[in-house]
């Protein structure tokens, strides 16, 4: 449940000539398939022509793409299809009172269901106790990324965090 690789683009960088490429190089070192980007739902809303191009071209590279924070924005059932997202990041906001408000629970599970109904996976932003991963995992959520795994580490530091991981296989 390791949520994938990603950087963020923003607004500037998705309108900026020579994106493509410079994600591209952005990436370079990992595999283009592991390899993926963040777009907000606020950025995509603002000029999705433009985005739409931006990824299309990035995805014929083999680049992945997520809408981070989703639910939080202008969410358009309509830009999953056409955007062609790979992955949803549910917003923290929901994931925080699993366990204790079934409201936030029915978001979470409506989110995970739609996403599975359309062949996107789902990661959970936030997830912070045993609570919210067990209710992540009965509901089919992909991915998680929290302090429940791991506090912020330096990216040097990576490599160490990983190196049980990465010995067993």
């Amino acid at each position: 449940m390791l949520t994938p690789n990603a950087t963020t683009a923003s607004t500037a960088a998705i309108h900026a000539c020579g994106f493509p490429c410079r994600a591209v190089r952005m990436a370079s070192g990992t595999a283009a398939s592991a390899a993926g980007k963040k777009i907000t739902e606020t950025m995509a809303m603002a000029s999705p022509e433009i985005v739409t191009s931006v990824l299309e071209r990035l995805r014929e590279l083999g680049i992945r793409f997520s809408i981070d924070d989703f639910g939080t924005g202008y969410s358009s059932m309509a830009y999953l299809r056409r955007f062609r997202i790979d992955r949803l990041k549910i917003d923290r906001s929901f994931v925080e009172n699993l366990g204790r408000d079934p409201d936030d629970e029915a978001i979470a599970r409506a989110i995970i269901q739609l996403a599975k109904a359309l062949r996107i996976e789902t990661i959970a932003e936030g997830v912070e106790t045993e609570a919210q991963l067990d209710f992540l995992r009965f509901t089919g959520c992909d991915y998680i990324q929290g302090f429940y795994l791991s506090p912020p580490v330096p990216a040097d530091a990576i490599t160490q965090l990983l190196q049980p991981v990465l010995d067993t296989t």
